[in-house]
């Protein structure tokens, strides 16, 4: 097993940081170029990344995003944000209507762009002995994220990325067994036997984060919609035909 391989699977989230430190600016930039350098959809590369390294912003991000101490006390909080801003600017540079903005295609087009970019951003922070944890709380409150961020019309926040100097050890959490996830030819839909083995081995994690089973986790986070208005929000800013 290679060290890159090594690193991927040693993977952890941190949730608590040393306050005060800073990210040195050569680290920075290593951590953001090797997030331009994921792949994208016709390298269009529909995403743009902010940096929020102001204690009192991060304090305020952290508000906005749940109440996450961790964004608060993290070096630098990165936003990776949905962006079609470029390509409605590159559209009128050549007389183009941008008339598929409303296509729901545009959210997975950037969703695996931001995706692909960020694990960049965070396998490079990790290998500079970072800690990183991904934070799904950047869309609780789209609108009011958006205006925090300043984001213009097709601009909207997606995830974030705390990246920090750890200041407690976390245990790597064991993943499904391979044969849920990995299947040949077509796809297997004989699960729950699995999935009652790892309700099982996560037992630990589960108690720790005050769930039972990863099964019941699943069930109580998609029983009802997680963030509220969110379809609406996501209209305001532009996409599935909004505005």
């Amino acid at each position: 097993m290679n060290d890159t391989i090594k690193l991927l699977r040693n993977h952890r989230s941190f949730r608590k940081y040393k306050k005060g430190i800073e990210i040195p600016e050569e680290q920075l930039d290593a951590i953001i170029r090797a997030a331009q350098a994921a792949p994208s959809w016709i390298n269009g590369q529909h995403y743009s990344i902010i940096a929020i390294k102001d204690q009192e912003r991060k304090n305020k991000m952290a508000e906005l995003c749940g109440n996450q101490p961790y964004i608060a006390e993290c070096s630098v909080f990165l936003c990776f944000v949905a962006d079609f801003h470029r390509v409605k600017v590159a559209s009128e540079m050549h007389g183009k209507s941008f008339q598929i903005a409303g296509e729901a295609d545009l959210l997975m087009v950037a969703a695996t762009d931001i995706g692909l970019c960020m694990q960049n951003a965070l396998t490079a922070a990790e290998s500079l002995d970072y800690g990183t944890i991904c934070i799904g709380g950047l869309r609780r409150n789209i609108t009011a994220t958006s205006e925090f961020l300043d984001l213009p019309e097709f601009v909207m926040p997606v995830v974030g990325l705390c990246v920090g100097v750890p200041d407690v050890e976390a245990p790597v959490k064991p993943r499904l067994p391979k044969e849920a996830v990995y299947f040949e030819e077509t796809y297997q839909t004989d699960v729950m036997p699995l999935l009652e083995t790892y309700d099982q081995e996560i037992i630990p994690f589960s108690k720790r984060e005050g769930f039972v089973s990863y099964t019941e986790r699943l069930a109580k986070f998609y029983d009802k919609p997680y963030y509220s208005n969110l379809t609406e929000q996501i209209k305001e800013r532009g996409f599935l035909g909004g505005k």
